[in-house]
């Protein structure tokens, strides 16, 4: 094998021979396209890296565990239990024996372990040299401080929770396969409503794989826009099984959730994280089919029961307006509705009688005084005198003959009468005196 800058034997000149190969670069950071490592260099590199590292105390849960007959030797698989992550371990049988109970899959435990690096297969595995089970009191701890936890983030809060609605149209059940919880929640929401709808999704409620699939699930029917409440339900169980439903993963997978949660784990006296991180917590899957939707018969009894109060509320109130008119009607003024008017009639007619005795009193004065002027102008009037035999006389051009010097002899003048006209000639003029002294016209 070829160390990391060593230089090659010394190569012919001769033509087709093959041409010196170059030294190796030291550091990876020095690899280029043109001077790359092979792969042999690169795995022991990094088994030797690997190797420098100390012991570590590494926790997770045994997803698998076998036992070759006739070898000391016995492999597992330790997963993360928050995250879909796995490592291969390694370790002599006598520390599987030494647990107590023995070491079975879906346990918890903590594991002290040498990083290994198989150059061959390109695999990094554990090397364990201690191996202890976490208990029960170790794992109600750990419980107690995520509580405390979320608590400080707010997601336990009551403010946060989101009401269920009255009537989903599509109830997301997330439940095991086959479980008796499924019957339990869709036999008793039917019962109550038959005609919710339900979208399931059934999934590992236990093991290893149970966060994940969980979690998935509820993602999946919270993206459902026809989904209006999610039921997380699972039967009842030791603090192990349940101890999916208090992983943090799941707790904050729920609380990002848009649609509201219910969490139906276990029996009443179980108790785990899930139930305070989601919206409604259900003593059991039977108590979240009652909790989704209403009943049929008590909604029924509700609405006959709020029409009755209405309608003896309607009946109450025409009952009393009834009363009320009846009142009024009895009243003197609506018993003889013009006896309200006799007081205004009397009052009205008094003035039209003042007012026509005054009126009149006024047309005779003005009368009198009318009579008195006619009278006047008449006395005045030119018609008056021409009245008494007396006559106006105008010449051609229309002027008054107020004098003989007027009307010289011989000229035709027009003399207005009382009624009519004459045309007379002037002969001769007289004297006033004479003329009015005989009396002779």
């Amino acid at each position: 094998m070829v160390e990391a800058g060593a230089e090659t034997a010394e190569q012919g000149t001769r033509p087709g021979a093959p041409q010196p190969s170059r030294s190796l670069p030291p550091t990876a950071g020095q690899t280029s396209a043109e001077h790359p490592w092979p792969v042999r260099l690169l795995t022991m590199k990094i088994s030797d890296y690997v190797a420098k590292m100390p012991q570590v105390w590494v926790e997770g849960q045994v997803v698998q565990a076998t036992r070759r007959p006739g070898t000391t030797t016995a492999y597992l698989t330790l997963r993360d239990t928050d995250v879909d992550m796995s490592l291969p371990v390694s370790a002599h049988v006598r520390l599987l024996d030494a647990l107590p109970g023995g070491l079975a899959e879906g346990a918890r435990v903590v594991v002290r372990a040498s990083p290994e690096f198989w150059t061959k297969r390109g695999v990094l595995q554990l090397q364990a040299t201690d191996i202890r089970p976490v208990g029960i009191g170790e794992l109600l701890a750990r419980i107690e401080h995520l509580k405390r936890v979320l608590a400080s983030e707010g997601l336990l809060d009551e403010h946060r929770k989101k009401p269920l609605p009255f009537l989903p149209r599509c109830v997301g059940l997330v439940c095991g396969r086959a479980s008796a919880a499924e019957r339990d929640v869709v036999r008793t929401a039917s019962d109550r409503w038959p005609g919710v709808r339900f979208e399931v999704r059934q999934v590992a409620v236990q093991g290893a794989s149970a966060v994940s699939e969980v979690s998935a699930a509820v993602a999946e029917l919270d993206d459902d826009a026809g989904v209006d409440v999610i039921v997380v339900a699972r039967g009842g169980g030791s603090l192990e099984d349940l101890l999916p439903f208090s992983n943090e993963a799941l707790c904050r997978a729920v609380a990002a959730c848009r649609t509201p949660v219910v969490s139906a784990i276990g029996h009443e006296v179980d108790n785990v994280l899930l139930d305070l991180v989601a919206d409604v917590r259900a003593s059991t899957p039977t108590d979240a089919g009652r909790r989704v939707v209403p009943a049929v018969a008590e909604e029924v009894a509700g609405l006959e029961s709020a029409r009755g109060r209405l309608r003896r509320g309607v009946l109450r109130l025409v009952e009393a307006e009834e009363a009320g008119l009846r009142a009024l009607r009895s009243r003197p003024v609506l018993a003889d509705p013009r006896a309200l008017l006799a007081e205004p009639t009397r009052t009205v007619a008094e003035a039209r009688e003042r007012g026509r005795r005054a009126l009149e009193g006024r047309l005779r004065e003005q009368a009198g005084v009318l009579t008195g002027l006619a009278a006047s102008v008449r006395a005045l009037s030119p018609a008056a005198v021409l009245e008494r035999g007396y006559a106006v006389l105008q010449t051609d051009e229309g002027q008054v003959v107020r004098s003989p010097q007027d009307a010289p002899t011989g000229e035709w003048l027009r003399a207005r009468l009382a009624r009519g006209s004459i045309v007379v000639e002037v002969v001769d003029d007289e004297d006033d005196d004479e003329q009015f002294g005989d009396g002779d016209g």
